[in-house]
């Protein structure tokens, strides 16, 4: 009978033991739900200037597989080459909460109020692709995050003077896109300073879009004059002009120059239509961005001016690439 009641005895001990597990587990995990506090996802803002640019579509792809890995999210949109639209945008960002702002800019002197507008909200901004806004100016710009364009028209002038001992040549570049004017300055200044010869015979100086480029292009060759070669301060723009060659059957050899590293224009190198592209790499300037838009979240740290090596892509050099991606 004792022997009876001592079993009984282990076993009420063992259901009380293990319903007291039970309950302090379930009391443990009340009150974890209670005191912790789901994270918000941070809201982030991108405008470029505009999306008829296969460059622009591959990084703001790179920045929001940055941003959505994080668990965060983020709202881009197009500025169709209007930067009275895009200021609309990125007041829509505003209004919408956004937290931080990636601002790819139209026109660099007519962005003014709505940066004002962010500082005013407290809201960070960081230019991608451009390098115009100031810290000191701004106190939300958190700094920028671009390729070298300097480092990319020269070493574009370096292969010329190589390949020619002297030039008659065509720019095509947009002097409202702060990139392409610097791109353009740095390769004529390279040249100016190893005193190389050469004459610009046609300037195109209004676009740098693959199809608008053509038709520009179609007018400069409805002119016959002669050029031995062509700087384009885009990949779009080299490819419409070689394109608008090409129709002409007006090809014969002239070195063609882009600046992107774009998949079309690495195949033209490959081919040898065109003499090189100097390559961006659109995911260094994507996680550069990012990883400056968190850190200043975090810790209110500003990036400042960030530029990104560029490499010359040629013929010789080609084959150590990728012609179907980006870099």
């Amino acid at each position: 009978m004792a022997h009876h009641f001592r079993k009984i005895a282990i076993f009420g001990s063992i259901a009380l033991v293990v319903s007291l597990f039970f309950i302090f587990l379930s009391l443990y995990f009340f009150l974890r739900g209670a005191f912790v506090v789901e994270k918000r996802p941070v809201t982030f803002g991108a405008v470029y200037m505009t999306m008829d640019n296969q460059y622009f579509e591959v990084l703001n792809s790179q920045i929001a597989n940055l941003v959505e890995a994080n668990g965060d999210i983020l709202i881009a949109r197009d500025g169709v080459d209007s930067q009275e639209r895009q200021n609309e945008q990125i007041l829509d960002l505003l209004s919408a909460g956004a937290d931080f702002i990636f601002i790819n800019p139209v026109d660099k002197s007519l962005c003014l109020g709505a940066l004002s507008e962010c500082e005013r909200k407290k809201v960070p901004f960081l230019a991608v692709d451009s390098s115009i806004f100031d810290t000191k100016e701004f106190s939300m710009c958190v700094g920028t995050a671009e390729a070298d364009n300097e480092m990319a028209g020269e070493l574009i002038a370096q292969d010329l003077m190589q390949s020619l001992k002297k030039a008659r040549l065509v720019v095509l570049y947009d002097k409202d896109i702060e990139s392409t004017c610097t791109r353009l300055s740095s390769f004529l200044s390279a040249l100016d300073e190893a005193k190389y010869p050469y004459e610009i015979v046609y300037s195109i100086s209004a676009t740098t879009l693959l199809h608008e480029t053509m038709v520009e292009s179609q007018k400069f060759l409805d002119l016959r004059i002669p050029f031995d070669a062509l700087f384009a301060a885009n990949d779009p723009s080299a490819l419409g002009a070689l394109a608008a060659i090409q129709n002409n059957n007006a090809f014969s050899n002239q070195l063609i120059y882009g600046i992107d590293g774009s998949p079309q224009a690495k195949t033209m190198v490959s081919q040898g239509f065109m003499k090189a592209t100097a390559a961006q790499y659109p995911s260094a300037i994507a996680r550069t961005a990012v990883n400056a838009a968190y850190k200043y979240l975090l810790t209110k740290e500003k990036c400042g001016d960030v530029k990104i090596p560029v490499r010359l892509l040629t013929k010789e050099n080609i084959a150590e690439t990728t012609l179907t991606g980006w870099q």
